[in-house]
């Protein structure tokens, strides 16, 4: 009874401080420039494009070819950076912002021991995490069990911001679509080099959050079996923005002003329930049942 309360009292606190933080305008909101007109439709489709006609079927990821440089080395590790060209195709890439077309991806690695005894796994980014440093701590240990770590810098992120954007405060609702269907492209590519051209034997795909989100879909979307571990991440981006705190995080009333400027005028209610609508595109349950379910680990809290 006492841990009941305990929980109860964490979550009424996080929504008050919430409530405080962005209703006071201390940080801009998110989606401060509306739904993101035409992208929305375009990515409504290309999404559901992403579910194989064929159970078991997924269309194969692209070959990438990082271009990587060594950032230090020691006896036992070596940390490399690499560049790449987004393998998104044509109407993807010219929906995303121009700082976005090239991915970034830190590569941590022990030294002699060859790949075909080392595991690998991809980390995606969770809501605000901006750089290489907090993921590739989580791998400084991985290093003494033989696996290697591989940190993805999503699109809309770090370097990879749009000019405009402050923050992790996306401007339209389809950044956040976006953001997630190249974040797929681009795991999934970076599995394939760690497979095809690495030669790893094994591979995982993990991440916190809206990153466990990603890691989610990844898994379920790879051609062949690859661990996958979701840290606290919830089924769809509709928990967080319509549910959790950052619902008090969201310009609700600029949605409302887009939506009366192009087609008709809305209650706040029709505005939040519209958003529901569109973040279902990010609902994992959806999607495909991964090759291997007995290769994913779910971390949960309540």
């Amino acid at each position: 009874m006492v841990t009941v309360n305990i929980g109860m009292l964490h979550y009424i606190l996080d929504h008050v401080y919430g409530a405080f933080v962005h209703r006071t305008k201390i940080t801009p909101p998110f989606f401060s420039r509306g739904w993101g007109g035409t992208k929305i439709e375009l990515l409504e489709r290309l999404i559901s494009q992403l579910f194989p006609e064929v159970e078991g079927q997924n269309w194969p990821p692209s070959l990438i070819q990082p271009i990587w440089r060594t950032v230090w080395e020691t006896q036992n590790a070596c940390l490399r950076e690499g560049v790449f060209r987004t393998p998104c195709d044509d109407q993807l890439l010219s929906a995303l912002p121009p700082e976005s077309h090239n991915a970034r991806v830190a590569f941590l690695v022990p030294k002699d021991v060859p790949p075909q005894k080392m595991a690998c796994v991809v980390h995606l980014a969770g809501t605000g995490d901006h750089t290489f440093e907090r993921r590739l701590r989580l791998g400084g240990p991985l290093l003494k069990q033989n696996i290697a770590t591989m940190v993805l810098e999503s699109p809309f992120y770090g370097q990879r911001r749009p000019m405009l954007q402050r923050g992790a405060k996306l401007l339209c609702v389809s950044d956040l679509l976006l953001l997630g269907r190249a974040t797929i492209e681009e795991a999934r590519s970076l599995l394939y080099w760690l497979d095809s051209e690495a030669g790893f034997g094994k591979m995982g795909v993990c991440g916190l959050s809206m990153g466990g989100v990603h890691a989610a879909m990844v898994g379920s979307l790879h051609p062949t079996p690859v661990a996958t571990l979701p840290f606290l991440s919830p089924h769809s981006a509709v928990v967080a923005f319509c549910e959790g705190i950052l619902k008090h995080a969201t310009a609700w009333e600029a949605l409302r002003e887009d939506l009366a400027a192009k087609e008709a005028a809305m209650t706040l209610e029709e505005v939040r329930e519209r958003m529901r609508n569109v973040l279902s595109l990010t609902d994992v349950t959806r999607f495909p049942i991964p090759k291997n379910p007995n290769a994913i680990i779910f971390v949960a809290a309540t």
